[in-house]
């Protein structure tokens, strides 16, 4: 049983209430003074007692009949026309009720937003052999001007008019080693020279990338990344619009990224986060378990799948 906050009794105080006047000859003023409420609460649980009720428990403060209330027939219709991928308003419209009635039935069902009701299959892929696909995304932060709510617990301060950094990664679908960079902007140029960066960095270990994806942002949609692949011999890829789990290895990269480094440790300032960087992408790349993986690192992956004799360092 949940009592309310300002409850001055609970069951067992109203018990000793109800036994004082009943069985030990107090008073109802009394006994009320005494409990700390009023004559007309204490008469109550007397009542209640006297009736029969032992335990005094809270009752419900609902009302007994509801002349109003949309009858359960009326919210299986509901229901059914939004299993149909009907709005609220297109539901209301079709019943004649209240778009807010509609509104209020669909949340207290739990079916207050569309994408709760079709469960969508598991989609997931992945390529056999290291730079067949790598992806691409950027996780944008604020610089750090003060010690944030995350530690502090107090939204109220914050430091305004700091800025943000641009955290870009590059994720290799078949064995998620990965490169990362905290750039100014995501602009064209910065993507671009990310990417030729990225494609070096994978080459130096063996790994020559043969597609990259990307969201659709204005830095990738530009002709200079255009040409930039083209140079590369790179096939581009972008994913659905509004669909971020197309990209899904670049997303849950960045939440593991986001979770044991930009969040997981104080930081006086954004440069002593960008110095922490290194360490943390090599403790992923050679040191974390992958789930993913089989309980391998992402450097083992791929000394597996560039050199079966596991000659790579």
């Amino acid at each position: 049983m949940t009592l309310h906050k300002n409850a001055r009794t609970c069951p067992a105080s109203r018990l000793l209430l109800a036994q004082r006047v009943c069985e030990q000859g107090w008073s109802l003023r009394a006994a009320a003074e005494a409990a700390g409420i009023s004559d007309v609460a204490a008469r109550r649980w007397v009542r209640r007692y006297r009736a029969g009720d032992h335990e005094l428990l809270d009752r419900s403060s609902a009302p007994a009949r509801i002349p109003g209330k949309t009858s359960s027939e009326r919210e299986d219709a509901i229901c059914s026309l939004r299993e149909l991928r009907m709005t609220a308003a297109q539901i209301s419209e079709v019943l004649g009720m209240a778009h807010s009635t509609v509104s209020a039935v669909l949340k207290r069902r739990g079916l207050g937003r569309l994408p709760r009701l079709v469960e969508e299959p598991d989609n997931r892929y992945e390529r056999p052999l290291p730079g067949e696909l790598v992806h691409i995304d950027v996780k944008k932060l604020g610089a750090i001007g003060v010690v944030g709510h995350r530690i502090t617990g107090d939204r109220a301060q914050r430091a305004r008019g700091v800025g943000w950094e641009f955290v870009h990664v590059c994720v290799d679908d078949c064995t998620r080693i990965a490169f990362v960079e905290v750039l100014a902007n995501e602009r064209a140029q910065t993507v671009c020279g990310f990417l030729e960066r990225a494609v070096d960095w994978f080459a130096a270990r063996g790994v020559r990338v043969q597609r990259v994806m990307t969201d659709n942002g204005n830095g990738y949609r530009c002709h200079q990344h255009a040409e930039l692949c083209q140079r590369l011999a790179i096939k581009h890829l972008f994913t659905e619009p509004y669909r971020p789990r197309t990209n899904g290895k670049a997303e849950r990269f960045i939440r593991t990224l986001t979770e044991g480094w930009a969040h997981g440790a104080t930081y006086a300032n954004s440069t002593d986060r960008r110095l922490a960087l290194p360490a943390f992408i090599d403790y992923y790349n050679h040191t974390r378990p992958h789930r993913a993986l089989a309980g391998h690192t992402p450097a083992q992956r791929l000394a597996e799948r560039n050199n079966p004799a596991g000659a790579y360092t």
